[in-house]
């Protein structure tokens, strides 16, 4: 065999396009039956494999929408939307993605767990296996052959599915974006909230019933819907009785004063006054005295013509006569006076003053005691009202602040209402930007799968051939025999024509 290696300056082999191919060459058997052989498996097995269908879905992990932190405050408190998206939160999606429960359920959605129809090799190599089992294993497959990934300088999250059967392909990635969606919502929104909040909504309206029915009992039951404003009426009412207290206290001490006044006055004048006085005798009187002594002395006369003057009747009859004569004398000696008086006007008026002013004090003691008694029974009715107020603006304040509990739990609730009605329709942070659809075409058509086998084919002959020359210790060229032996080669015979 002729050396067709030249040496290059340095000692350096220069290895020509002849030296690359000669290992093809002594391998060709070797070459041609790999190259055939994997040519033929790969379509065989492209062939006995069947089509294999592919569809894929795109996920857009985005801060459109923003749910609002959980609390009772009646102000809702939005999350800034500035941030981007990092890349952990993308790799959480894609962990939520792959997650057990939610490939789980893709396989129940599917019936991915149930054994194909006809001979199953995996069935006879596990005879009692349970249905939990194929869930399992059917979970463990999925998440094998599920294809997630982040695409680069995006927020976008790729999943791939291949199938025999273009419905499996699609109704798989659409089971699993619907769960997925639900899966994180579920898990980024507060579980129950809305239960919550509609109970509590519940709780507070049962509470402002209940204090309402007490405030209408309240008011009912005391005869009073304004306390307040009573009360107010009233301690302007005993505000004027105390002026008119006043007022009659003042009028009563001057009453007294003007009573004492007139009384004293009094004293010091007669009751009635002299107004005419008239003195005479009386004349009928002294006319009957004189005809007395008239018949005193006529009888004496006619006895004195009969008797002595020393007889007893005689001096009877002159005794008689001197007594009448003293008699006339006495009655001319005495006057009667006749006198006519009236009452004295000042004192009448003084006294008319008195009786009008005790009849005035009387009534203004009176009215003291009467505005007296009325003020207590004021201040009494505004403690009261005091107390009753009090009571009522307690009631009243419950009632406002159960109102306001339940407005706010009510706002709250249809704010969850909202936030669940959203979900429902799948607005979140995630979005399937691309939907799945069913695959028409297969992954591998027949050409292509040729050329596969072909390139397959080609590569591993290739390289099994180099393997085997790589691995084979005769030599092949005289240059092998220099360099490794060192002995000169002076003659070289090819092993075909030997």
């Amino acid at each position: 065999m002729r050396d067709t290696t030249t040496q290059m300056p340095n000692g350096v082999a220069d290895l020509s396009l002849r030296d690359f191919v000669v290992p093809l060459f002594r391998r060709k058997r070797l070459l041609i039956v790999t190259f055939v052989a994997v040519l033929a498996a790969v379509i065989l097995f492209g062939l006995l494999g069947g089509a294999s269908y592919s569809s894929s879905m795109e996920i857009l992990v985005n801060r459109e929408r923003v749910d609002p932190m959980v609390s009772t405050e009646a102000t809702t408190q939005l999350m800034s939307t500035d941030n981007p998206v990092t890349p952990e939160e993308i790799n959480s999606e894609v962990e939520l993605l792959s997650s057990r429960d939610v490939l789980e359920q893709v396989v129940l959605a599917n019936a991915l767990e149930k054994p194909a129809a006809g001979f199953s090799l995996i069935d006879l190599l596990r005879p009692g296996q349970t249905r939990e089992d194929r869930i399992a294993r059917a979970v463990k497959t999925l998440a094998k052959q599920l294809k997630i990934e982040n695409i680069k300088n995006s927020n976008l999250i790729e999943i791939t599915y291949k199938s025999p059967d273009p419905q499996r392909s699609y109704g798989v990635l659409k089971s699993l974006g619907d769960l997925y969606v639900a899966k994180h919502v579920a898990v980024h929104r507060p579980a129950g909230s809305f239960e919550f909040f509609a109970g509590q909504t519940q709780k507070y309206h049962d509470e402002l019933q209940d204090a309402e029915g007490k405030l209408r009992n309240f008011d009912q039951k005391n005869a009073i819907a304004a306390p307040d404003e009573q009360r107010t009426d009233l301690a302007s009412q005993v505000a004027e009785s105390v002026g008119l207290s006043h007022a009659a206290e003042q009028s009563a001490a001057a009453d007294e004063a003007r009573i004492a006044d007139d009384r004293r006055q009094m004293k010091g004048m007669p009751q009635r006054l002299t107004t005419l006085e008239a003195s005479a005798i009386n004349d009928k009187v002294i006319g009957d005295l004189n005809a007395a002594l008239i018949e005193a002395q006529t009888k004496r006369a006619q006895l004195a013509m009969k008797y002595a003057p020393s007889y007893p009747l005689v001096q009877e009859a002159d005794r008689e006569i001197a007594q009448e004569k003293t008699a006339i004398a006495q009655a001319e000696a005495k006057k009667y006076v006749t006198q006519t008086t009236d009452r004295d006007p000042a004192y009448e008026l003084l006294r008319e003053d008195v009786a009008k002013s005790q009849a005035d004090l009387s009534a203004q003691r009176a009215t003291l005691a009467a505005t007296s008694h009325s003020i207590r029974s004021i201040q009494a009715e505004m403690v009261k009202l005091d107390q009753l107020s009090l009571t009522q603006q307690d009631l009243k304040r419950e009632v406002k602040a159960d109102e306001s509990n339940y407005l706010l739990y009510q706002a709250k609730r249809e704010q969850e209402r909202t936030s669940n009605a959203l979900d429902v329709t799948r607005i979140a942070n995630v979005a399937i930007a691309v939907p799945p659809a069913i695959p028409v075409l297969p992954v591998y058509s027949f050409p292509m799968i040729v050329f596969i086998g072909l390139c397959l084919a080609t590569v591993l002959a290739v390289g099994a051939a180099y393997a085997v020359d790589y691995l084979d210790s005769s030599f092949h060229t005289p240059a092998q025999v220099i360099d490794i032996l060192g002995i000169p080669v002076v003659v070289t015979v090819s092993k075909k024509s030997a």
